[in-house]
């Protein structure tokens, strides 16, 4: 059955407007995944088929999709709002995720909600530590094995991490091909593990949770980063850690 959802998060982060601006409507790619950006104007053309239904730089941007093109789901519409801290040196940020689901409504909603926490988490982190550097990304899936509620704690134990090792946290992780990476644990929970080093934020999806497998993105900002060289790595690394299940 159809039926509408809401999804809304508020944020402040210490930089101005116009540095969130530019992270949401340019789609490099620096905290979500590359995308084309929106045509400037209310009415123009926005990512994924959207619309542009409201332009005001840096203030406020929302598109909307009648044509989402997934099954669970027939409308969607993105809708940020931006106003100024601390005489513009900080920005708080309103943001509303909101639509209809089609079918499995309490399933889709709880994805969304706990990817939306996530997401705008890593946009944070993009803000404060690494915008407007140019960005190289990466994301894959594992095997069929990690479709399931534990892939994500296999994913940390392979990682080598702490059972309660607790966001905030620094880490040395065992990364591809055994390599040891210096990271803070910047996010964690039962459904997402965050990564941050010097040059990259790592992210682990544990959409097990939703029936779907494990899910890595790479934003890599070192000048000499390559998606494909990481897509593989990191590929091999996930199944390695699935190939026993």
């Amino acid at each position: 059955m159809s039926k509408e959802f809401e999804i809304v998060r508020e944020f402040e982060v210490d930089v101005p407007p116009e540095k969130v601006w530019e992270a949401i409507t340019t789609g490099t790619g620096g905290y979500l995944w590359p995308m084309d950006p929106p045509e400037p104007r209310a009415g123009g053309s926005g990512p994924f088929g959207s619309t542009v239904t409201a332009w005001d730089p840096p203030h406020r941007y929302t598109n909307r999709s009648e044509d989402v093109g997934f099954p669970t789901q027939s409308l969607n519409q993105l809708d940020y709002t931006i106003e100024p801290r601390d005489e513009g040196r900080r920005a708080w940020v309103r943001y509303v995720h909101s639509g209809i689901f089609t079918d499995d409504w309490n399933n889709q909603y709880d994805g969304a909600s706990k990817h939306t926490n996530f997401y705008l988490h890593t946009l944070r982190e993009y803000l404060t530590h690494f915008a407007p550097r140019p960005v190289t990304f990466a994301q894959l899936e594992g095997p069929a094995a990690s479709r399931t509620q534990e892939a994500l704690a296999a994913a940390a134990h392979a990682l080598g991490l702490a059972d309660d090792a607790a966001a905030g946290t620094k880490a040395a992780v065992q990364g591809p091909g055994g390599r040891t990476l210096d990271a803070v644990l910047d996010y964690r929970n039962p459904y997402f593990i965050g990564l941050r080093t010097d040059s990259a934020l790592i992210r682990f999806f544990g959409r097990g949770h939703w029936g779907a497998s494990l899910g890595i993105s790479v934003h890599d900002f070192a000048p000499d980063a390559d998606a494909e060289a990481n897509e593989s790595a990191w590929q091999a690394w996930l199944n390695q850690v699935f190939s026993q299940a």
